[in-house]
């Protein structure tokens, strides 16, 4: 796992709220937002498209990076369809004190270790899935990630990720009701 970066003031930018520029050895960059993907989200696109849309994950990921821009920050973008290679990912965005945008597919319904692993690294997750999973079969409708995100987007597609992206760069996500 790596080692958390120290976390500074950026200057001479404006810092989203919530999100602190990193300065490395006197070098500022900007802050970083993880987007991980779990499994058979790399099938977007042609993976039953009446539920999940025609876009694939490559047009997710450059919808996003153009939003990032504008908002100045810097996207980690990463898929995989195994579970361990999720919770490394994780915990190393908590230690960083970097948020996650998780859309973990099935393994929201399965995996009481990517919990874990968002708890024991203080993870700052938004949960997010294309489709509306309380309108699909009932295992899809428990989640083990939801009770420890700040907070969840479902159903609504491709926005669903920019609506995360959104709550974190505007600093809605940090804000508690």
């Amino acid at each position: 796992m790596s080692l958390p970066l120290p976390i500074g003031p950026r200057t001479g930018y404006d810092t989203p709220p919530g999100l602190p520029g990193i300065v490395v050895s006197g070098i500022c960059r900007l802050p970083r937002i993880h987007i991980l993907n779990g499994p058979n989200l790399n099938l977007l696109g042609t993976r039953e498209p009446a539920i999940y849309g025609a876009a694939t994950l490559a047009d997710i990921e450059a919808s996003l990076s153009r939003r990032a821009t504008d908002a100045e920050v810097e996207l980690i973008f990463r898929q995989s369809n195994h579970e361990g290679d999720l919770i490394t990912w994780i915990q190393e965005a908590g230690c960083a004190g970097e948020p996650v945008i998780l859309n973990a597919g099935a393994y929201t319904h399965t995996s009481i270790a990517l919990a874990d692993a968002i708890k024991g690294s203080g993870a700052r997750v938004i949960e997010v899935h294309l489709s509306n999973t309380h309108a699909r079969e009932d295992f899809r409708r428990h989640s083990f990630i939801s009770p420890v995100a700040e907070g969840v987007i479902l159903g609504f597609g491709p926005q669903s990720y920019h609506l995360a992206l959104e709550a974190l760069t505007s600093g809605v996500a940090n804000k508690k009701a």
